[in-house]
Parts: structure tokens; C-alpha cells; sequence
């Protein structure tokens, strides 16, 4: 089996893509040296689906499995569910030669990827990523992190797994919102990397939201964790090229946010902040106005709730403040050149961001809920 390489160094890995691959997970694991304890995280919707024939997989190969099964979404990434994991790690007499794999969406693969980080001062991890988003990007890279009630993804680490192993058949088992959800991380590809890719998605986007061709959406996630590995290997810790990853990520962390992780799924989010920075991108001259078009267009295509709460500019600008792309107060924002070419600015001032915003709330966020309901989200 061939696998896509992030050159890394004594921390390479291999990401492996290929249908029906799970039951292979344990014969990766021994190839790949894991130790003898595995803890299989999943949550309760991917377990029902998939826990059996990964964690037999496992056995067979003569591991020790303990599963946990969490709840699913977003609050689940936290530090207190770190800590119910560290003890129950530590009950079970887990050692520095254990194996923490992820099977599941982005929260779980952050949540497992953090607790192997800090466990122990770091244990082996494997990813299982079984989202369009996490099979494209979040399982990619090593980043892994848990929220603060303050903002997403605050506490965190760099950790890099011992593999990737992404199945595109489990994606025939989500809801189309989560396929949707997936495509926002990767239209940002296209748009920060990859004018060829964008309109080759342009062209095919419902086939691929809708899995009618399999071998294309294979390709796509090949594609994507291709261009993901490239921009790893040469900024691992976020220093300078691999900033362009956070293309319309500032503002929907901060929607996230606002909304306390419970209105919008993480890639609707990124959609309401990419739509943000192409407006921006025009204003500020750097994005031709039919480039601009062409992307806001497409970014129309892609499906959001159908109401959005009514969220004040300046509460949108506050929150990204405290956002990791800040450095000495000044927001790191990546913008556009054109389609396939991403610049980072932190020399924009509040005033054109707040224009920005507003732009977003008349195009995009339609007022459908009371004023006492806006404010306890806020």
C-alpha cells in the first residue's frame, strides 16, 4: 500500500488513502511499530459504524485495546474531557510505548492528539479521520488542541502521528451538512494553492458533495493532503508558508466562537470567514474584481443554514483578537492575490476588517432570532 509522505524528517509519516482500508489498521500499526496498548477514541456516532471492525483489526494483530467513546461535537474538546482520558490512561497502566489512535471527526482527532501529546510527555498517535474536513486537513500536519471558553483550539500542541489512514467509504455514512461542511477546507486549497484544482471543483462540486464518483473524491483527498504535506514539511511549527492554511479561519473561529460552538458546524464557519477575506482581498486592491466574483460565486454554491444569527461587526472583530494568529496585538490575515495564490498582511487596518464584516452580516447573516437569544450567545 502506498502511502502520500510528510517529509518531517525522524518524524516522517506516511498517509495512506484507499477504500475499505480499516480492516488493515492492525498490520499498519505493527508495520509501523506501535506499542502493545492501544486507546481507541471515537465518539458515538462513528463507534456505531466502525469501533468493531477497527478495534478487531487491531486485535488480530495481537494488540491491547481499551475504547473510550465520547460524545460528539464541539464542547467535547475541552480540558476536562483531557482529563477524565489522563486518568483513565493512568488506571489502566498505560506506558510511554502506548498508542493513542483517533478514530473519528476533527474533535475527535484534536482531543486524542492532544491527550497523546501531553500524556506521558508524549505517546505514539495514529489518525483514523472519518470527516470530508478531517480526512483533507485537520488529521494532516500534527497540529492538535483542545478550546478555551475564550476561543477555539487556544490550548494546544504540535505532535505528529505515527500515520494517517483515511477510508473514503465512511464518508457514505455522514449526513450531507458534514459533507458540505468538508468542502469548505477543500475549497481553500484551490484558493490559497491551486487555481487548476479550484476549477476543476468548480466544475464537479455537487458530483462530489452528493459521492457519486468515488474515484474522484479519492483524488481530491489525495490531492488535498498532498498539498497539506508539501506546506508541513516546509513550516511544521507555523512560522511562515504554512499560515496560508488559515485562509478564512480567523474570522470563523471567532463566529465559532461567539456562537459557542454549537450553531455552526467548523467548516460553515470557515465559508462566513473566506467570503470575509475575499471582500477584503478586492478592497484592498490585491484581488482583481472578476477573480473576486468568480470565488464569491462559488462560495454562494456552498450549503449554510438557512438562517444565521445577526452578529455585530465589532464583536466579530474583538473575538479574533483572541485568535493564535495574533502577534503583538496585530492580526496575521491571509488574503488573496488571485485564485491560487495566498499573501499574509498584518498591516490592515480595523477599519477596512470592520467594513469586511459588515459586508458578511448583509450578505450573509440574516437577522432570525431575539435580541434576549443573540445575547445569550454573545
Amino acid at each position: 500500500m502506498k502511502g502520500i509522505k510528510v517529509d518531517l524528517g525522524e518524524r516522517s509519516y506516511p498517509i495512506y488513502v484507499e477504500a475499505k482500508v480499516l480492516n488493515q489498521v492492525g498490520e499498519l500499526a505493527k508495520k509501523h511499530g506501535a506499542g502493545q496498548k492501544v486507546a481507541l477514541i471515537t465518539d458515538v456516532n462513528v463507534a456505531k459504524y466502525y469501533r468493531e471492525e477497527v478495534e478487531s483489526s487491531l486485535e488480530k494483530q495481537n494488540f491491547q485495546v481499551l475504547c473510550f467513546i465520547l460524545p460528539d461535537g464541539e464542547q467535547t474538546k475541552s480540558l476536562k474531557m483531557a482529563d477524565y482520558l489522563y486518568e483513565k490512561l493512568i488506571e489502566a497502566n498505560f506506558e510511554r510505548n502506548s498508542v493513542v489512535l483517533s478514530l473519528g471527526g476533527g474533535v475527535v482527532g484534536d482531543l486524542a492528539g492532544f491527550v497523546a501529546a501531553t500524556f506521558m510527555r508524549g505517546v505514539s498517535f495514529v489518525q483514523i479521520p472519518t470527516t470530508l474536513l478531517s480526512q483533507t486537513d485537520s488529521s494532516v500536519g500534527g497540529k492538535v488542541g483542545i478550546n478555551h471558553r475564550l476561543g477555539k483550539n487556544l490550548i494546544g500542541a504540535f505532535h505528529q502521528p505515527l500515520f494517517v489512514v483515511i477510508d473514503p467509504e465512511v464518508l457514505k455514512t455522514l449526513p450531507q451538512r458534514e459533507i458540505w461542511a468538508g468542502m469548505a477546507e477543500v475549497v481553500k486549497y484551490g484558493l490559497i494553492f491551486d487555481k487548476n484544482f479550484f476549477e476543476f471543483l468548480s466544475e464537479n462540486l455537487n458530483d462530489l458533495v452528493l459521492l457519486k464518483n468515488m474515484e474522484s473524491l479519492e483524488m481530491v483527498i489525495e490531492h488535498c493532503c498532498g498539498i497539506k504535506a508539501h506546506v508541513v514539511a516546509a513550516d511544521e511549527r507555523e512560522s511562515g508558508l504554512r499560515r496560508i492554511l488559515n485562509f478564512g479561519h480567523t474570522v470563523g473561529h471567532a463566529i465559532e466562537a461567539i456562537t459557542k460552538y454549537t450553531y455552526l458546524r467548523h467548516g460553515e464557519a470557515v465559508v462566513l470567514g473566506m467570503r470575509t477575506m475575499n471582500w477584503l482581498s478586492q478592497k484592498l486592491e490585491l484581488l482583481s474584481k472578476d477573480e473576486f466574483d468568480q470565488i464569491d460565486n462559488f462560495l454562494q454554491r456552498m450549503k449554510l443554514p438557512p438562517t444565521l444569527p445577526d452578529l455585530d461587526p465589532k464583536t466579530i472583530l474583538q473575538k479574533t483578537y483572541h485568535d493564535k494568529k495574533v502577534t503583538d496585538g496585530v492580526l496575521n490575515l491571509v488574503l488573496l492575490k488571485e485564485i491560487g495564490q495566498a499573501v499574509i498582511r498584518n498591516d490592515v487596518d480595523e477599519k477596512s476588517i470592520l467594513a469586511a464584516l459588515d459586508y458578511l452580516r448583509k450578505q450573509i447573516l440574516v437577522k432570525n432570532i431575539s435580541t434576549q437569544q443573540l445575547k445569550s450567545l454573545v
